[in-house]
């Protein structure tokens, strides 16, 4: 977890939309690799400060990444409304261009969303061919079409929980089934035990399985 000397910043990035809120955590070491992390439904009270958008944001920290967290429009001190989706992953895409411009000597990029933001951070690995690995939790493929993932350009991981009671499992057998069909990528998706949508009482496991995960992929460069 993180330490008192972590220092974590609040910052407004340019948006198409207006401003955008985010923090801000930025490494020590020069060509870190770098995260940005995506929350979910804001019309469901989705925010940057939702547990498990912050658990994500707290394992990529630990493991020495500078990583950005974001409000979309309309969410806290960002400005403008919901947008459906495009406008959301506008902002990403914006966010993204600010992280890069502040460590434009990093190592690995990576995106990473939780539920809505999960849909929206697959979008953006479509389009930003430097996205190295992408990080999708609790995605909602009963929910969201995801068939636009064909080819998938980057390897990366899924976790869910089996007891997601948002997301029928056969729906993400389904997405598992595709993607790891997929030649020149590895997609893991790992389930976690007794967890639901939200994870709730299992945030600890998903810490693990992401630190675990990171530090596998962060060793392959």
């Amino acid at each position: 977890m993180l330490n008192k000397d972590t220092k974590i910043v609040e910052i407004f990035i340019p948006g198409p939309a207006g401003r955008l809120e985010a923090k801000y955590y930025k490494s020590k070491k020069n060509t870190s690799p770098i995260a940005l992390v995506l929350h979910p439904h804001p019309q469901y009270g989705g925010t940057m400060n939702n547990k498990i958008a912050v658990n994500i944001f707290q394992t990529f920290v630990d493991n020495g990444f500078s990583v950005c967290r974001v409000n979309f429009r309309g969410v806290g001190k960002s400005d403008g409304e919901f947008d459906n989706g495009q406008g959301e992953l506008a902002d990403a895409a914006a966010a993204l261009d600010w992280l890069e411009r502040e460590n434009f000597d990093n190592s690995q990029c990576w995106i990473s969303g939780f539920s809505f933001g999960s849909l929206i951070a697959m979008q953006l690995l479509m389009r930003r061919p430097e996205i190295n690995r992408f990080v999708a939790i609790s995605p909602q493929p009963n929910v969201y079409d995801f068939s636009f993932l064909s080819p998938c350009p980057t390897s990366g991981i899924v976790v869910y929980g089996k007891k997601d009671e948002l997301v029928p499992i056969e729906y993400l057998k389904e997405m598992d089934l595709r993607l790891r069909s997929q030649k020149g990528i590895k997609v893991d998706f790992e389930g976690v035990n007794d967890a639901n949508h939200f994870f709730s009482r299992a945030e600890d496991n998903l810490s693990d399985i992401l630190t675990k995960y990171i530090k596998k992929e962060i060793a392959l460069y």
